[in-house]
């Protein structure tokens, strides 16, 4: 089985009431850890890549990790760039076998955005990629993305069916309280999705997939094990998952998760050379690092996303 694009499990997602997990990648064992998950349950996989995993990990690695993956389960897998910022940068992951891109102009002004986002989709769609643009932006850090409390905006829901009409976007990425990384919300400050504005972008966009940015849970047995072992991480507090899973019963078909990822990972490792200081095997920490994601990833799928037995 090829690579797929993601227009047939978003019609499916939309019309059953569930999201897809798209999960970030880095090497082979993140992208092993979440497709044996994902084989076990037979759900359908969003494997995407930032420009930072790019430049660390090498396209034509990653295209190939995940080629592999398709090899080894079966599973009807998309394969996105995340948070594309340059029309250059799109067109590579495009000619370079990514069969959806994210091209995120949301910094720009509304025309700039359409103007950019166009661009893209022409040049995907020409070559039967899909194209995932974003209105409206989130708050907080991860790779490349760094946007302050103050420069956060929610989407405006009345710009949302212009947007998608003049640019052609096969989907979009909204605001609407979620925030990337893993210091979402300050100590005592109460996580809130604004459902409101979720449910009037449905009612303007009728069975139009809508995607959710920065929507990973920050799961305290991580950051406590982290602790534990000699970190420092701050309380940190992450999108609740009963949250999540209304989203997933309502317009969001795409729920993008990175943060948990790391956390499940380094927690694995730094316990692991807590308990075994002298060992300096790779095969030794990274095993049990990539079934810590395995794991997540497992609970993600049946208990927030919905989309178990749905490959």
């Amino acid at each position: 089985m090829p690579l797929v694009t993601s227009k047939e499990m978003f019609e499916k997602a939309y019309a059953g009431g569930y999201a897809i997990g798209a999960f970030n990648v880095n090497n082979m064992e993140i992208i092993q850890g979440i497709t044996e998950a994902a084989k076990e349950l037979q759900a359908p996989l969003i494997l995407q890549v930032s420009s930072g995993a790019r430049k660390y990990a090498n396209h034509t690695y990653l295209v190939k990790l995940v080629e592999a993956a398709i090899i080894e389960t079966g599973l009807p897998i998309c394969l996105h760039l995340d948070h594309g910022d340059t029309f250059e940068l799109c067109k590579s992951c495009i000619d370079g076998g990514f069969t959806s891109v994210m091209i995120d102009g949301s910094h720009y002004s509304f025309e700039d955005n359409i103007a950019l986002t166009k661009q893209v989709v022409d040049y995907a769609h020409a070559h039967g990629v899909v194209v995932e643009g974003e209105l409206g932006r989130l708050a907080g850090i991860e790779d490349a993305v760094n946007v302050s409390a103050e420069d956060a905006s929610y989407t405006n829901p009345a710009q949302v069916q212009e947007f998608v009409e003049r640019t052609g976007v096969d989907s979009l990425a909204i605001a609407i309280g979620t925030s990337h990384g893993a210091y979402k919300f300050k100590p005592g400050q109460k996580p809130q999705l604004r459902f409101d504005i979720l449910a009037e972008v449905e009612k303007r966009l009728p069975g139009f997939p809508i995607v959710l940015h920065g929507a990973s849970s920050v799961i305290p047995e991580f950051v406590e094990t982290i602790n534990k072992y000699g970190g420092n991480m701050p309380d940190a507090i992450g999108i609740p998952e009963d949250m999540l899973r209304k989203a997933a019963s309502m317009a969001v078909c795409k729920i993008n998760i990175d943060s948990d990822l790391r956390l499940a990972m380094t927690a694995a490792i730094r316990q692991y050379f807590a308990e075994n200081p002298a060992h300096f095997d790779p095969r030794q920490y990274l095993k049990p690092a990539r079934e810590n994601i395995r794991r997540l990833v497992a609970h993600k799928i049946t208990d927030v996303l919905g989309c178990d037995g749905k490959a």
